[in-house]
């Protein structure tokens, strides 16, 4: 397996990545995703993919390194996803462990991601991978 790193403007980004992170976030358009990295990539918004041998895109993270009082300094993982065919084969524990190097990498002292409360096999997982259930994360349309 290949982890890569995807700029904004790679046409990867498109053509392959976005399929997969669709499985997580079906309302993105190919648009509508270009549009959230043009504006997050200056905020520090990053996309890795994980690549299988033959080249299919297999899993996806969407990070960013935020500083705040909470943690100091954290990546912040917005979006880790494995698409349904490569599940269970090493691609979120590939991508997982590439964000911890990042994050070691960076300066950052811890990792953090929010998960949805329906998703409870992405719980299992988490919690396998020595995750701890830190905090509520409450939300407030406006």
């Amino acid at each position: 397996m290949k982890i890569v790193e995807l700029e904004p403007g790679d046409p990867r980004l498109g053509a392959e990545v976005l399929p997969v992170l669709r499985e997580l976030r079906p309302h993105l358009t190919e648009e509508l995703f270009a549009r959230v990295y043009a504006e997050g990539s200056p905020q520090g918004l990053r996309f890795s993919a994980a690549y299988d041998e033959d080249g299919a895109c297999v899993g996806v993270a969407g990070w960013r390194v935020l500083v705040n009082t909470v943690s100091l300094r954290q990546l912040y993982v917005d979006d880790l996803v494995t698409s349904p065919s490569a599940r269970s084969g090493g691609v979120g524990r590939a991508l997982l462990g590439h964000l911890e190097e990042r994050g070691r990498a960076l300066g950052c002292q811890e990792l953090n991601l929010d998960s949805g409360t329906q998703r409870t096999a992405a719980h299992r997982f988490y919690l396998r991978e020595r995750m701890e259930i830190g905090a509520f994360h409450f939300v407030k349309p406006l």
